[in-house]
């Protein structure tokens, strides 16, 4: 099977929306505790554009969107804008098979020829997976936010790490 990315589109928020309610449900990966509506998810979809800093990418099996990637605002006070976040989410039957890795080639080139300095990234630890993920494509550790989050009864730390667009 042949996994291909593209530019997200309306039409694949439903799906957008089920691959991130498992993480809500089942994980600590990330700190919304309520799973989200495709309405409720509709304005976090309205961030991203076919151009510009924040972009949001799929990647497509078989007509089937199995995973995302997409770079946000990181803060909103002007003197932020040349720094985005980072996020990316592989379904959870595809986890392992280097999704992540395809998503985030294809956002850090569609980025490329942007007004970016840094990107930053945060992942809820332990989480091996995104560290491997973040070290391969050339984040460095900035620090980690102990128990910033608090889901299933405990406290979650976050590493933060960040990269220069352009090497």
């Amino acid at each position: 099977m042949t996994v291909r990315t593209r530019a997200a589109s309306r039409a694949d928020l439903p799906r957008l929306t089920e691959i991130y309610n498992h993480y809500v449900i089942h994980t600590p990966i990330t700190f919304d505790v309520e799973p989200y509506t495709v309405e409720r998810r509709t304005a976090w979809f309205e961030q991203f554009a076919l151009n510009g800093r924040y972009r949001l990418v799929v990647a497509e099996e078989d007509g089937v969107v199995v995973g995302y990637a997409g770079t946000t605002r990181f803060r909103v006070k002007p003197a932020y804008d040349t720094t985005v976040e980072t996020t990316v989410y592989s379904s959870h039957e595809t986890v392992g098979r280097g999704i992540g890795r395809q998503l985030y080639a294809a956002l850090f080139e569609a980025i490329a020829g942007e007004n970016i300095n840094r990107i930053v990234g945060g992942y809820t630890l332990p989480n091996a997976a995104s560290a491997k993920l973040h070290e391969q494509f050339g984040f460095k550790p900035v620090g980690v936010f102990s128990e910033v989050g608090y889901k299933f009864g405990k406290y979650w730390d976050v590493q933060w790490t960040e990269r220069p667009l352009r090497a």
